[in-house]
């Protein structure tokens, strides 16, 4: 056995199940009828994203759940083709109800990013990478 090169769910511990998925169902996620009203999950191109109670998600990792912290040093990322694309996306996801935290902007890589937060402080950036441009099924495609 070894270990899988890939991510097939990622959780977020969210203080509010039902705010978060009317946040992430606004952004145009699909929600899975496996969802319930502790739990939600959303379709994502091959990987899902779940949200969990905060609290339940510390208790099931058995972990000390201790206060919200302002940085967690994790982000999520979308990539996008064009800068167009990630101007229209961070648009779009403050009208849903994002919080602005970096207006997208070109950056010290070469590429151009900007970064919200959902409404649990959770970082997404938004990024376009002529490095590692998107295949046809949206996927990054790293160097080998």
């Amino acid at each position: 056995m070894t270990f899988a090169s890939r991510i097939t769910l990622v959780t977020l511990g969210v203080e509010d199940v039902a705010r978060a998925t009317a946040f992430y169902a606004r952004l145009g996620l699909k929600k899975s009828s496996a969802s319930t009203d502790s739990v939600s999950f959303f379709h994502m191109n091959g990987t899902l994203l779940g949200l969990f109670g905060r609290e339940a998600l510390a208790e099931d990792a058995q972990v000390e759940a201790g206060a919200k912290p302002a940085f967690t040093g994790v982000s999520l990322a979308q990539n996008h083709a064009s800068e167009a694309e990630v101007d229209a996306a961070w648009q779009f996801a403050l009208q849903c109800g994002a919080t602005p935290l970096k207006k997208p902007e070109k950056v010290f890589w070469g590429g151009y990013s900007g970064y919200f937060a959902d409404p649990d402080g959770h970082l997404w950036e938004l990024a376009y990478n002529p490095l590692m441009p998107l295949g046809p099924d949206g996927e990054m495609q790293l160097p080998d």
